[in-house]
């Protein structure tokens, strides 16, 4: 039965010095072990199949600052209750390009990996197409995506200020006290109009041609993705609303998810911290460029989609939408039973 696939320890000394990186993965080794053990010791699942409720598999490969942890946080306080697993998928160096071999691992152990089923797997990684591995039951894919120039500017502050999840971790460019406009007016490389190139390659997945800043075929096959491959994909600004729909499509996931992001604790969580709004002359300034037009285009072809998802799904009453009830209904069944 295949598991997870870890690379082995290093063999560099007598004592060698352990990373933040090396001790979570020997957590996860940990975590797997009991994992196992534990299911050895109760007996296998009912034989090697599942009932088809349970043989379902969700992955949520998150877009960086899209509301992601406050949406996955969700999935984590709904798992016990509603009996699935939830497995963040953590790459090295947050890498949304997976290699080959890696690939091929993990097509691996979401399809066989039984005792993890139903699953709900996230993590930062690009669309991967498993059917070209020759699997018979795909994952269900979902996503949410942002306003590009929001997304940017929320990542921006959060390389240097962090935000209210953790914010005794120190980030990459701490100590950089230059605003967004700043950055922008002087040209600077983080706020350039290429970093805006990110919604498109992760839904676009791991062909070369995703990671070509520019690339109209890259927007393409990302417009082909999220209406083929993906059951749904919701907006940042209409998270609420992209809760619902799962809540409603997917209760054996999602049953009571609603409820809990309007009241619970974790609803909106992440605030990226010391943010400040960009002006008009930037957001301007940043909207002359091909790639912001080509993110956008994308960005408002998801919301346009989501949008008309939902009103085919919902009624709004007094100000609040309602999930319809089943609109179809089965007649003239032939032949006729005795």
């Amino acid at each position: 039965m295949n598991r997870l696939f870890f690379p082995p320890a290093s063999q560099t000394g007598s004592n060698p010095v352990v990373t933040g990186e090396q001790e979570e993965r020997a957590i996860a080794r940990h975590e797997v072990r009991e994992i196992e053990q534990r299911h050895t010791v109760d007996g296998p699942r009912q034989d090697a199949t599942l009932d088809e409720e349970d043989d379902v598999v969700i992955i949520y490969n998150r877009v960086p600052k899209t509301a992601s942890t406050s949406f996955t946080n969700i999935a984590y306080d709904l798992c016990a209750k509603n009996k699935y697993h939830v497995l963040h998928i953590n790459t090295t160096k947050n890498n949304p390009v997976m290699s080959l071999q890696d690939q091929v691992r993990f097509v691996k152990n979401v399809t066989s990996w039984k005792e993890m089923k139903p699953g709900f797997y996230h993590g930062h990684i690009s669309y991967l197409d498993f059917a070209k591995f020759g699997v018979k039951k795909k994952p269900i894919y979902i996503n949410v995506i942002r306003d590009p120039i929001e997304r940017l500017v929320s990542y921006y502050y959060f390389l240097r200020f962090g935000d209210d999840y953790r914010p005794g971790l120190r980030r990459r460019k701490q100590g950089d006290k230059k605003t967004f406009d700043e950055c922008v007016a002087a040209g600077g490389s983080d706020c350039a109009p290429e970093k805006l190139w990110l919604q498109i390659p992760f839904f676009c997945g791991h062909s070369s041609e995703c990671w070509n800043v520019g690339s109209r075929w890259a927007l393409e096959q990302a417009k082909y993705n999220l209406i083929n491959e993906y059951f749904l994909v919701g907006v940042t600004e209409e998270l609420e609303d992209f809760i619902m729909l799962l809540e409603a499509a997917l209760p054996r996931f999602f049953r009571g998810a609603t409820e809990l992001y309007r009241t619970g604790k974790k609803s909106h969580l992440r605030k990226t911290t010391e943010k400040k709004l960009p002006t008009k002359e930037t957001i301007a300034k940043l909207q002359q460029s091909e790639i912001w037009k080509m993110e956008n285009e994308f960005y408002e072809f998801a919301l346009e989609q989501f949008q008309f998802v939902r009103a085919h799904a919902v009624r709004e009453k007094d100000g609040e939408l309602y999930i319809l009830a089943q609109n179809f209904f089965y007649e003239k069944i032939y032949p006729k039973s005795n």
